[in-house]
């Protein structure tokens, strides 16, 4: 693995990265499957790179996905306890023309939260979450903005501090972390995913509106 390095921009992250290692664009595109066009465009500031170009340098290059979104120009510098900026960041990467470009629709997690909402009211369904939260949120890294609203989360849940129609929402947030099911794919994005992320924004708009 690759050190990563200090500078700001993605095109002088990659091309200082690529000059210490003395690699070539050529052998990065041989490495991550993005063509060698794309990689110059992006390295000289001629075109946006997507998340699964950034998670693919990330995995190739060993540079933090964090830094590589940051020099991308995603705002993921959040406040740990900002939960507004936290939900912009998750709605800015949403948009993004790689996801737009799959098919794939938030009505899509909305579907399955609603399908884990029934599961959660059952005995199986809180036992799952009681018994295995802990530990996948400590397989994810147990850290940042998405993992703080996380705790909160399943605090309420495991306090039972709701009415039963907010405990199933609650419930059908942390299943979705829990259960390896994924309706967008995995991009790293703070301690989670970011469909995970998008649960949780969902779940949280849903309760606030209900309130």
């Amino acid at each position: 693995m690759l050190e990563a390095n200090s500078d700001h921009s993605i095109g002088q992250l990659l091309r200082t990265t690529l000059d210490e290692h003395s690699l070539s664009m050529r052998k990065l595109s041989e490495l991550t499957d993005i063509d060698t066009a794309t990689i110059s465009r992006i390295i000289n500031d001629k075109r946006k790179a997507t998340l699964d170009h950034l998670e693919k340098f990330s995995s190739v290059l060993a540079i933090p996905l964090a830094k590589l979104l940051e020099a991308s120009g995603y705002s993921v510098g959040l406040a740990k306890h900002s939960t507004v900026a936290f939900d912009q960041t998750i709605q800015q990467l949403v948009n993004t023309s790689e996801l737009l470009s799959a098919n794939i629709s938030l009505s899509q997690v909305e579907s399955q939260l609603v399908e884990y909402e029934d599961y959660v009211q059952t005995t199986e369904g809180k036992q799952k979450v009681l018994y295995e939260f802990t530990e996948k949120l400590e397989s994810a890294g147990g850290v940042g903005p998405l993992a703080d609203q996380m705790k909160k989360l399943f605090n309420r849940f495991k306090t039972q501090n709701g009415n039963t129609r907010e405990l199933a929402i609650i419930g059908s947030a942390l299943l979705y972390f829990i259960v390896p099911i994924d309706v967008i794919p995995d991009y790293l994005f703070a301690v989670g995913y970011l469909d995970d992320a998008v649960a949780v924004q969902i779940a949280s708009s849903v309760l606030i509106k209900n309130s």
